[in-house]
């Protein structure tokens, strides 16, 4: 029998329960939203209902109503980041302004249907500084953070983020426009001794702990909209801007916690017309052993190998055949079922597949019910079940892209 046509049978046959006030034993130890998952077709989409949110709620959380929403998506902060120990995506990142700009952090887990608050928010920051209440924060080791050790001043992700799956961490590269020395001064303290290289900082789901990372010279700048990504082959993180504040791509070297500047073996005019600009978005490639980005119409590979960034498809802003790549208003993620990428456009809800190969994109046009649509929704590929999950506060939309099932494993 066909997935689909097990799909719809499910489905019928789970209304009518709810509609008794019933339930079978079946559905109690298998959740109906795993077989409706595994009964997904080639192509296919289905909602899975809602989440719960669940973790460390503290008052912060509940007067801005997380509790009820979980963390939605916030401007430029959109990407998930998945923890494949854990099975789980990862978020953190805060809000252009309103109607908050918090330090907390996320996982939610596709399993349990759950959105989990790993940590709690700290005090609300306004968005040049501290917030009307700085009595939470501290200047520890030329730092400003919080007494619980997050982050005091908390940015955008753009698509700074990323996973290091040896050490088992998210990282962030954490860096926003407010005047540190004067937000120091404001509590009291001596800016002398701050810290001056890039706003690095992990967070250990494990631990529920954020813990800032010095990293000793040289080092890059860290303008806004920058692309960060861990890179298993080079047990470090890629860490890339291409504007006037800097035309590099640097590797952090997790290991001794210093920076290696990559040599691009070309002027930096090639540097600048092949390698992407801020605010693109981008993921790793492990069988090709390359990051592929989308920058607006605009396609990009690097070569971790030979350390070079090449764009292999540029079009017009206004062309209909490829995506729109931009870390507000869509995400890119590997599916490693099918080794392609899948892109997908909030604006629009147009989903996008990626082949390295052949630089080619497909929009694809997905079966099923349609994607919700909202304006602070997320999205990331849910490795363990092999589909891409997009989030509308608690609400849950799933897709498979060719029908691929991931190993049990």
């Amino acid at each position: 029998m066909e997935r689909g046509t097990l799909q719809s049978i499910f489905k019928t046959v789970g209304l009518l329960l709810l509609l008794l006030g019933g339930h079978t034993a079946a559905a109690d130890d298998a959740p109906s939203h795993l077989a409706q998952i595994d009964a997904l077709a080639p192509n296919q989409a289905t909602i899975l209902g809602k989440a719960s949110v669940v973790g460390d709620i503290n008052d912060v959380a509940r007067k801005f109503g997380l509790h009820r929403t979980g963390p939605q998506g916030r401007d430029y902060s959109i990407k998930m980041v998945w923890a494949p120990e854990l099975k789980q995506a990862l978020f953190t990142g805060a809000n252009h302004g309103s109607p908050h700009r918090l330090n907390d952090v996320w996982a939610f887990d596709l399993a349990k249907m759950q959105w989990i608050l790993l940590y709690a928010p700290d005090q609300p920051r306004s968005y040049k500084g501290l917030g009307t209440d700085s009595s939470d924060v501290e200047y520890r080791d030329g730092v400003l953070q919080t007494l619980r050790g997050g982050p005091a001043i908390i940015a955008h992700t753009w698509w700074g983020i990323t996973y290091d799956t040896k050490r088992r961490q998210l990282l962030f590269m954490n860096t926003w426009v407010t005047d540190q020395d004067r937000a120091v001064r404001t509590i009291g303290a001596d800016p002398r001794d701050r810290f001056k290289g890039p706003p690095l900082w992990a967070f250990d789901p494990h631990d529920r702990q954020w813990s800032f990372i010095h990293t000793s010279r040289p080092w890059p700048r860290a303008p806004f909209g920058g692309l960060l990504e861990y890179v298993p082959a080079l047990d470090g993180a890629i860490w890339h801007t291409n504007n006037w504040k800097m035309r590099a791509s640097w590797l952090y070297r997790a290991a001794d916690q210093k920076w290696a500047r990559f040599d691009s073996g070309t002027d930096e005019a090639e540097f600048q017309r092949h390698a992407p600009p801020p605010e693109q978005v981008a993921y790793y490639d492990p069988d090709r052993n390359i990051i592929v980005a989308q920058s607006e119409r605009n396609t990009y590979h690097f070569d971790v190998a030979k350390q070079r960034w090449q764009r292999v498809l540029r079009a017009e802003s206004d062309a209909d055949h490829v995506p729109f790549g931009h870390d507000a208003r869509s995400v890119f993620h590997h599916d490693p079922v099918s080794g392609h990428g899948l892109l997908l456009e909030f604006r629009g809800n147009r989903l996008w597949a990626y082949n390295p190969d052949d630089a080619n994109w497909q929009q694809l046009e997905p079966d099923g019910e349609p994607m919700p649509s909202g304006r602070k929704r997320l999205a990331y590929l849910d490795v363990a079940r092999g589909v891409l999950v997009v989030i509308l506060d608690r609400l849950v939309w799933a897709y498979r892209y060719d029908g691929g099932q991931p190993d049990p494993a």
